[in-house]
């Protein structure tokens, strides 16, 4: 959809994909989380990029705990869209906040709108970015090959 009404309708349906991503991981719902993604979908984090058959291995090893985030900034390609989407996220034991956002790749596909591709960029109390500190939060080498 290339008309103003709906460039509006899939700015919604990806607004609400995130909200879907971050009421999903909160509540580690695997099944549900998953759906947010397309099938070829990889995210970047800690110096490493994952496929979507590692995706419950990842949210199984996160911290539990509440994101928050904003609408992401959409820019559109026909049926293709990048975005970024700040967020915090407190963890549920410490309320220690992470503070980043995500970069994202947008795919519409027969069931609507799904993230592709995401990457993480973390807020740095120094100032400073990152993508994480390099480590395999699953402590195994699988993700050497993860997208081969």
């Amino acid at each position: 959809m290339t008309d103003g009404a709906g460039r509006a309708t899939d700015l919604v349906e990806i607004g609400a994909l995130c909200s879907r991503y971050m009421l999903l991981c909160s509540q580690h719902r695997h099944d549900e989380w998953l759906d947010v993604f397309a099938p070829d979908a990889t995210y970047n984090v800690f110096g490493a990029v994952y496929s979507l058959d590692r995706f419950p291995a990842l949210l199984d090893a996160a911290p539990r705990g509440q994101f928050i985030g904003n609408p992401p900034v959409v820019e559109f390609d026909d049926d293709r869209a990048t975005g970024k989407q700040h967020f915090v996220f407190i963890d549920q034991q410490t309320h220690a906040m992470r503070l980043g956002w995500y970069n994202d790749e947008y795919v519409r596909t027969a069931d609507g709108w799904r993230i592709a591709k995401r990457s993480t960029t973390f807020m740095r109390k120094h100032g400073g970015f990152d993508s994480g500190v390099p480590h395999d939060p699953l402590g195994d080498d699988s993700t050497k090959d993860a997208t081969a």
